[in-house]
Parts: structure tokens; C-alpha cells; sequence
């Protein structure tokens, strides 16, 4: 007996569903014949690959270690032998979608869409700090599906193969505590932060870092980043009054911070939604872009602060590049 491709699948299957049962069930198998197959796997590969109890499957370190083997080969052998695709379509086969993103209100709603003209698919999804990761695992064929976003000037680089669909523009609020002396204001101007202390994300290959800073060099002024924290980190340092961030116009408030828009808009955030040209979800990309749209157009009514900017503002940046369309590879 030889490792096959489906071995790997009823292991990845196994492993996604918690249990012999599922995953039996999810492949169309009896449950006794796949534990069968399960053991020649093990005897195969010689170690156990799964603890099993009542509750369920769990990994063992051996196991671990096979499965990580095993996600990283079987989307590029899906992408070889073109079964994603034409299994997603032809309702022949449990549709499988991987999505990523970053920190965006998009996702949620493309989790809905894509259930909507795929009722039965399994959809996992994983989050990101920086967008090039995932741009790459688009390329690669580990993602189906992105949500993405650039900065002007940083725009992202090309892949071969892979479709940047641009959503929409917003500009970059500030995130204060909400007792702080400009939470009162209806803008704030990045002079006046002049001294404040701020909380950013590390560093990370999208230069958001970098085009933060060289914008407020650009102003005559300097973000002095005191911490070094994201998510929940940041918003704590924020509301504790010990800190002032940046942030997506779309962010909605939390108790004890204030967003607030920056006089002149000096900062602008992209969203774009990528990929693949040869992808399971090529078809089906323009689609998810109007929804990707839509979402963000419910995010921004749910942010009093900026429904107030868009009612005075324009809504896009006088420099962004926003012409591409769905066959965009920038």
C-alpha cells in the first residue's frame, strides 16, 4: 500500500470535523470503514496520527506534524489536477473554501455571500496582521479568497495570476480615550497630537509603519510610537488613557474610546479583495466585490463618525489609484 491523495484528504477531514463520525459523513463514508482506512494510514506512516476517545479526534505531535505536511502539498495538487473548481461547481463533491483577511469589516459579509450561491460548502477562514501573507498564500494556492488592503504610495506588489479587486477608499481616523481633551472635538488636526504618545502595530511588510510616519514627517510632525501592540493590546492602551492610534474610518466606537476624524484628511486606508485567475472562486470574484462593497458601505453607517465626514467630505483620496477593475494584477 503507497500514501495516496485521498489519505490526505480523510486525515485533513478528520482533523477539520473533530471525529471519525463527521468525517465520515462529510466524505461519504461508513464509520467503520473509515476508521479501517485510517489504521492502514497509521500503519502506513507508521505512528499513530489521532488520540480518539468519545469526544471526538484530537492530533497527536506525530500527527501535527503530518498534517501541516499535508495542507501545504494538497492546494497545489488541487490546483494541478483542476478539481477544486469544477468540484465546486458541479455540486458532485462538498465545496471547501479558504479565506483570509485582514483587520476589515468585509469578511463576515463574503462568508454570507459565498454560503448564498454555495449552501453546503465548508468555509474556514483565518486572520492576518499584514496583507502580503496573504496575497502570497493566494498566489499559492493555500487562500481561495483575501481581503486585503494598501496604502497610498505602498500600493501592493503584483503576483502573476493573482486579481486585485479594489472595494473602497476610507481615510484613517484617531483612536482616543474617551476623556481625553479633543474627544470633544468634531476633528482633530495631527498638530494638535503633537505630544501624545501612540500605540501602533509592529512593523510588518506592508510598510503601514512607514507611510504612517513619513505622512506626519510630511506635516512637520513625528509619531512618537511609545507601544508597540495590536488588537485588543492596543485598544486597552488606548482606553486606559495612556495612548492615541490610528485607525479605519469604518472602526466602530467602544466604550471608552472616541474616533475622531484628522483635519485634512492626511491619511488613506485601501480595501481590496484578491484572487486567483485560476482559482475556485475566478468566477464568482466581480460578485463578491459588489458584496465586499456593500458590507463596507453598511460598516460606514454603523460609525456616527464617519457617516458625519461623509456628509461633508469627498470619499476617496486626491492621489489613490482606484481605477483597477476585477482583472486588476496590481
Amino acid at each position: 500500500m503507497e500514501l495516496e491523495i485521498r489519505h490526505l484528504r480523510i486525515i485533513c477531514a478528520i482533523d477539520e470535523t473533530g471525529s471519525l463520525t463527521r468525517a465520515a459523513a462529510a466524505l461519504r463514508l461508513t464509520q467503520p470503514g473509515l476508521s479501517a482506512q485510517l489504521r492502514r494510514i497509521e500503519t502506513l506512516l507508521g505512528g499513530p496520527l489521532f488520540d480518539r476517545s468519545s469526544s471526538g479526534a484530537v492530533p497527536t505531535a506525530y500527527g501535527e506534524a503530518v498534517l501541516a505536511r499535508a495542507r501545504a502539498v494538497l492546494p497545489a495538487i488541487d490546483d494541478l489536477l483542476g478539481t477544486t473548481a469544477p468540484a465546486s461547481r458541479s455540486g458532485g463533491a462538498v465545496p471547501h473554501f479558504r479565506l483570509g483577511s485582514v483587520n476589515a469589516p468585509l469578511l463576515g459579509g463574503l462568508i454570507t455571500a459565498l454560503k448564498a450561491h454555495h449552501p453546503g460548502a465548508r468555509i474556514v477562514t483565518r486572520g492576518q496582521g499584514s496583507s502580503v501573507p496573504l496575497v502570497d498564500d493566494v498566489a499559492n494556492g493555500r487562500l481561495d479568497l483575501a481581503v486585503v488592503g494598501d496604502s497610498p504610495g505602498y500600493e501592493l506588489a503584483p503576483r502573476p495570476g493573482v486579481a486585485l479587486h479594489p472595494v473602497a477608499t476610507e481615510p484613517l481616523f484617531v483612536a482616543l480615550p474617551a476623556d481625553h481633551r479633543l474627544a470633544a472635538r468634531d476633528e482633530v488636526t495631527l498638530d494638535e497630537l503633537a505630544d501624545a504618545d501612540w500605540a501602533s502595530p509592529p512593523p510588518d511588510d506592508d510598510r503601514v509603519r512607514e507611510y504612517w510616519s513619513t505622512t506626519f514627517l510630511a506635516t512637520g510632525q513625528r509619531m512618537r510610537t511609545a507601544h508597540e501592540v495590536e488588537g485588543r493590546l492596543l485598544l486597552e492602551v488606548v482606553r486606559s488613557g495612556h495612548a492615541v492610534s490610528l485607525c479605519q474610518a469604518t472602526f466602530e466606537e467602544v466604550p471608552g474610546i472616541a474616533v475622531r476624524p484628522i483635519a485634512g484628511s492626511p491619511l488613506w486606508y485601501r480595501h481590496l479583495l484578491a484572487w486567483h485567475r485560476a482559482g475556485p472562486l475566478t468566477h464568482l470574484g466581480p460578485a463578491l466585490a459588489r458584496r465586499a462593497g456593500e458590507t463596507h458601505r453598511a460598516a460606514a453607517s454603523r460609525s456616527p463618525a464617519y457617516r458625519r465626514w461623509l456628509q461633508n467630505h469627498r470619499t476617496e483620496p486626491p492621489a489613490a489609484d482606484t481605477a483597477d477593475g476585477p482583472d486588476a494584477d496590481r
